[in-house]
């Protein structure tokens, strides 16, 4: 029997790697998973690769937009009798600049996304959740809650408000045995750090990576099935006593 047999999840921003990972994870340890993002080509080709037609659905949706995300939330309920964890998952690194040639749109868009994007996830779960007798909250994080980056204002202030939000809805939502945590990825090899790489060092983008890489403990780039081996233990009940917290999986990142 799987570790997540019987329960059901609802993923954002599962086509991207960390998503698709976690899903994939999900589903082979015996969850029916609600795949959510904004591409419905990408979803489709998503169900193509995972399988499992009977434990997994699909719902194009932007993570900042509240009707769809109650909507994404009630169909995971209908369509599978409950909810029981939420990861939410979606978040996006925007337009890199320094802060005084940052613009305001610009910074608003990574706060929608990272920020409002979770609140709204945690907000329409946390009913369902309570409907189960209790659940597991996922939040992607990341070692920007802990630190500070040059050109990456929106981003590292995105994510210091997530570490935040999830300690307060662990504070709301523990009486109904709801848990809430964080993941805090490092440098992952995926979409998101590449991007990164594109627009810090355009020129050279795989000397960006090989810096980075020699500021990581066990000198490399995570997996994407990395993490999502962490969003698995947390959203079992394996990790039933924890709550509120940063999770690193960042190769010993933030050691120094």
């Amino acid at each position: 029997m799987g570790r997540l047999h019987g329960k059901t999840a609802i993923i954002t921003g599962a086509t991207g790697g960390i998503g698709e990972a976690t899903a994939s994870r999900f589903l082979a340890e015996g969850a029916n998973v609600m795949a959510v993002g904004r591409s419905a080509a990408k979803l489709e080709a998503l169900t193509e690769r995972l399988g499992h037609a009977e434990s997994l659905a699909t719902f194009v949706a932007e993570a900042t937009d509240e009707e769809a995300t109650r909507a994404s939330t009630d169909e995971t309920v209908s369509r599978f009798g409950g909810l029981d964890i939420c990861f939410a998952n979606a978040g996006t690194e925007g337009n890199i600049a320094p802060l005084d040639v940052m613009t305001i749109e610009a910074f608003r868009s990574v706060m929608e996304t990272n920020v409002v994007g979770v609140w709204l996830s945690m907000k329409y779960a946390a009913p369902a959740m309570r409907e189960r007798g209790g659940g597991s909250i996922l939040v992607t994080g990341s070692i920007a809650s802990k630190i500070g980056f040059p050109a990456l204002a929106h981003y590292i202030a995105s994510k210091h408000a997530v570490h935040g939000l999830v300690k307060t809805a662990a504070l709301e939502l523990g009486p109904d045995n709801i848990r809430v945590n964080a993941i805090g990825p490092g440098p992952v090899d995926n979409r998101m750090m590449e991007s990164i790489g594109e627009q810090m060092s355009p020129e050279d983008v795989a000397a960006f990576k090989a810096q980075i890489s020699q500021t990581v403990a066990l000198g490399r780039y995570a997996t994407n099935d990395e993490i999502a081996n962490l969003a698995l233990f947390l959203a079992s009940d394996e990790s039933s006593y924890m709550t509120g917290s940063l999770h690193l999986v960042d190769g010993g990142f933030t050691a120094a």
